[in-house]
This record gives structure tokens, sequence and C-alpha cells, in this order.
């Protein structure tokens, strides 16, 4: 009978772990298949950005050649050497002078042209005496005031690349200088680099290549010969067809990137070649690593497997001993639950009133520190109509009283807020103005002020600042941070207190006096933190403050200023904009 729920059990569990299995052979599978599309596509844009930044490179080289090269002419035709030269026909110091500028302009070589079209002076001796009268760069030279450059197709492959400029004394012509450039440098300089390169002029025909067979074709007719092995042995590898990017041209059935850049120079282009064999290697390389994972995971787990399978038949002989322990250990813990239960009920009782009793002391604190203010207040006032009313003037005893009349009913409010302190949301916003806020609070404070002196300063727009929200709240604030800024210039021989308000983006209200500063950040806006004298103050104004400007969808900042002092920053949400009034709200 009890046989037949352990094979039960065994078969469950046998196909469990063939399930894991193959969930790991799936996932593996996946994993795999997802990494090789991601890092194909990574790799392969890395590469197609290495090549645009070659190709550019390369463009830019080849244009500062040309253009160096094109000032040189127009510098020969003014040297008073080769002028004299041509002038009295005497060129025995000619191709000396030359040969002085070649190392210097790096150009491929120098030739003097009388005006007959003979050279009469030459970097390459092997070209005095030959005659260049019917050739372009020639006759273009002598009709034109300019330099011209020309492309002369060599007998032997490849291309000449010449300026040529006429030379003049005194309104005659008296020959032609022209400078060949050395654009071959630029090939010799591609053929140690994997891709294939090409420069064709404005026709479309090839110029410069990695090929010297391609000199001369279009680029269909180039990559539809056979590619001379020096180069396509260098610009493509082996490419396989999973590339997740399609590519741009096949060179022998071989997928690369083409990419192509435009010189600004008489419609040249320049093309290249970049194989994905760079792609291939680099994807293979973390395909592999991933494998051997997976691979060595699934050996740990056969192993993990057959261990247990030896050590089933031994767990099996002890399961039974441990049963029975446990049986007897349930028994205890569940009379021991049964007191831990009883005791965390009284726990809990004892917790809840310790809790309301907490409630009870902040709440206490509260009204103590925020109907501390408006009770000096009410005092200095008395004082005020009681000496007022021995001098015999009730008039001003009753401006007194109606002051205190103020208080009373702002005492009133303080209550309401503090009520409802923890019941966020329920009285509705209107529109308030910052600045005869900042009046009624300044109002309110002066009794403190006529007790002191402070300078105040205050800077205010000329256009009101209106923000959503509860005006007497912040008010409550505004008293707040002045009473801490007064508080903070006790120690200070010229006390001041700068009060700056603006309006951006937010309605910003900056207090900032010049006292000691603040030590500690970090804990400024928390409960009963404060660093005034026992009697002073309990620690709650700041942190009340901070939780009026965040129902009101601002935020209120501490920091030290550059030259002391503290500076305290009220941000709100300015008026004007659906926007900020949904905020607020």
């Amino acid at each position: 009978m009890s046989d037949a729920p352990e094979q039960n059990t065994s078969l469950a569990v046998s196909w469990r772990i063939r399930f894991a299995i193959a969930v790991l052979m799936a996932f593996a599978v996946v994993t795999i298949s997802i990494t090789n599309k991601l890092l194909t596509n990574r790799f392969t844009e890395s590469t197609r950005s290495r090549a645009e930044l070659r190709i550019a490179l390369y463009s830019g080289n080849l244009l500062a050649e040309l253009r160096q090269n094109a000032i040189v002419p127009q510098l020969l035709a003014r040297d008073p050497t080769l002028i004299n030269a041509l002038d009295l026909a005497n060129y025995s110091l000619s191709t000396q002078r030359l040969i002085s500028f070649v190392d210097e302009i790096g150009a491929a070589s120098l030739m003097l042209y009388d005006i007959d079209g003979r050279t009469v002076a030459a970097t390459d001796r092997n070209h005095l005496g030959s005659a260049h009268r019917s050739e372009p760069y020639f006759v273009d030279a002598i009709r034109s005031n300019a330099t011209i450059f020309s492309t002369i197709k060599r007998e032997t492959g490849g291309y000449r690349f010449v300026y040529s400029r006429r030379i003049q004394d005194g309104g005659t012509t008296l020959g032609v200088i022209a400078v060949e450039v050395d654009l071959q440098k630029f090939e010799r300089a591609w053929a140690g680099i994997s891709d294939a390169v090409i420069v064709m002029d404005s026709s479309g025909e090839i110029i410069l290549a990695t090929a010297p067979k391609w000199r001369g074709l279009t680029e269909p007719e180039a990559l539809a010969s056979h590619t001379p092995q020096s180069a396509i042995e260098r610009a493509i590898k082996a490419t396989a067809d999973w590339t997740a990017l399609p590519p741009d041209a096949y060179l022998q059935g071989e997928a690369v990137m083409r990419l192509e850049n435009k010189i600004p120079f008489r419609g040249w282009r320049m093309t290249s070649y970049t194989t994905f064999a760079s792609v291939r290697e680099r994807v293979n390389g973390v395909l592999a690593l991933e494998v051997m994972g997976f691979a060595i995971l699934l050996a740990l787990t056969f192993y993990f497997l057959s261990r247990r399978t030896a050590g089933r038949l031994a767990i099996f002989q002890r399961e039974s001993a441990k049963l029975r322990a446990l049986n007897a250990a349930l028994q205890r813990e569940i009379a021991e639950r049964k007191r831990v239960q009883e005791t965390l009920a009284v726990a809990e009782q004892t917790l809840e009133q310790s809790s309301k009793l907490a409630a009870l002391g902040e709440m206490s604190a509260a009204v103590s520190h925020e109907l501390n203010q408006p009770l000096a207040a009410m005092k200095t006032y008395l004082a005020g109509a009681r000496l007022l009313l021995r001098r015999n003037r009730p008039e001003e005893a009753l401006s007194s009283f109606g002051r205190i009349d103020d208080l009373i009913e702002r005492m009133g409010a303080i209550t309401r807020q503090l009520k409802s302190y923890a019941r966020k949301g329920q009285e509705a916003f209107s529109p308030v103005d910052m600045g005869a806020a900042l009046a009624s609070s300044l109002s309110m404070m002066e009794p403190q002020l006529r007790q002191r002196h402070v300078q105040i300063s205050r800077i205010l727009p000329e256009t009101p600042v209106q923000v959503m929200g509860d005006r007497m709240r912040i008010e409550q604030v505004m008293v707040n941070l002045l009473r801490n800024a007064l508080d903070a210039t006790k120690s200070e021989r010229n006390p001041q207190v700068d009060i700056i308000l603006s309006a951006g983006e937010t309605a910003t209200l900056t207090v900032r006096d010049n006292g000691p500063g603040i030590e500690d950040l970090d804990a400024l806006f928390e409960p009963f933190y404060t660093t005034k004298q026992p009697g002073d103050g309990v620690g709650l104004g700041l942190a009340i403050s901070s939780g009026i400007v965040n129902d009101l969808g601002g935020r209120l900042t501490a920091r030290n200023g550059q030259t002391g002092g503290a500076v305290f920053e009220m941000q709100l949400p300015i008026l004007g904009a659906e926007t900020n009034v949904e905020a607020a709200e």
C-alpha cells in the first residue's frame, strides 16, 4: 500500500526533472538566437561607424593634398628666377631651382615649359627637351589666366594629376609651370588596409583604387570583374548569411558594406567596401562563451541528478526517524506559538496606546509652537494698548485691539490647519498674491522687528506674483522662515535679512540672513530637530513648513550662502497655466 504513493511521487519528480531540462534547452536556444541578433546589429553598426570615420579621413587627406598643390603653380608663376630664365632663355639653374622646391612641396614632379611647349626644366631630368605643345594641360593653361587641373591617363596604366598655369612678364606669356600631384601615395597607403577603396571622377570613371586593374572602369564594371588576389584577399573574408543588416553590395558573391563620400573637388566621389568578417568573429566569440556556459550548466545538472539518485536510498531510511522527531517538535512549536500569540496581543495593545500618546504629544508640541508667535504678538499689542489708554489715546488703542482680534482669528485658523494636517486636500485652493502674503507676514512679525534692530531688505517684482494655494498656510511658512532668520542673527553685530521674491517657471521666495549658517543640512527638516536653546523652540517649524509647501505642489530647500549665513527658498507653482494649477491641486 505504501509503495504506490512513493512510486507516484518518484514518477512526478522524474517528469519535473525532464521538463526542467527541456526548459533549460529551450532557454539556451532562445538566448543564443537573441544574442546573435542583438550583437550582430550592434557590431555591424560599430563596424559601419568605423568605416564611415575611415572614409571621411581618407577623403579629407585626399582633398587636403589637392588643395595644397593647387597653390603651388600660382606661387611658382611669380618666381623671379623662373621668369628671368624664360625671358633670357637661360635654363642652366632652372632645373636645380625646381628640385629645391619639390621636397618642400611634396609634389610628384615639377616641370617648366617654354612658349613652344618644350620642357626646359624638370625635377625628372629624363623629361628635359620633351614637347608638350599639343597637350591639353599646356594649351588650356596658355589660354586661361587661372590654374588648370588635368587628369592624364598613362599608357602604362593609372593616371597623372597635373596643375598647370602660364607664366607672364609684363603681359607677355613666357611659358607654363606644371605641378604633378602625387596621389598614388594614397593608393600605397590603402594597400595595407582590409577595405577596398576607389575614387571616381564626375563621369563615374575610377581614377584611384586599391586594385590597379579597377582604374579606368566604372563601379559596376569593377564589381563584375575578377578582382586581383592582392585586393580581394585583403578586402573580403568569409561572410555568413545571418548578418542582421542587409549587405550594401557583393564582391565575388560575398556581402560587404558600401559607403560613399562626396569629395568637394570637381565632382569626385570616394567609395569603400568593408567586410563583415570582423562582425562575425566577434559575435561568434560571444556565442561560443554562451554555448560553453550552457554546456557546463547542463553537465552540472546531470551530475547533481546522479548524486541525488545515489543519496535517495539513504534519505528514505532517515525519513521515518526524522518524521517522528518532527512530529514531536511540531507539538512543542504549536504550544509555543499559542504563548507567543497571547504575548503578541498584549504587545499590540501596548504599542497602540504608545502610538496614540506619541501622536498626542506631537500635536500638542505643534500647537504650542504655532500659537507661540501670535501670543507673543498679542502680548506686545496689549502692552502697547495699555500704555496708550494711560496716555488718553483711545483711538490708537482701538487699532491695537483690532490687530489683537486679527491675531485671535489667525490662531483659530492655525488650529484648524493643524487639525487638517492629517487630512490633506479637504480645503479648496484659491489664487494668492505672494507680495500681499509677504506684507501680511511682516506685519505679524512687526513686534519682534521693533524689539530687534535688524536691517530688512526686500526685492519684489513690479507685477504681482500669484500662486494657487491657501494664503493662511503660505503666510505660516513665511512667518516661520522670517522668525528663523531673526533667531539666526541674534549673535551678529549688524544683523541683516534679505527677502527676494521672483517669478519665473515658479514663484520663488528667498530668505537670506547673515547668521552662522546651518551645520547639519540633512537633518534640518526632521521633526524636533533644533539648534535653539531650550525653551526657544521645539524643532517643528521647518518640518511643518516643508509639509505645507509639499502639499501646495512646491518644495522648500535650504543651503549655506557663499558669503555665510543661511538661505531658504520656497518654490511654488506659479499661477497662469492650467498645468500649474492642476499640479498644485
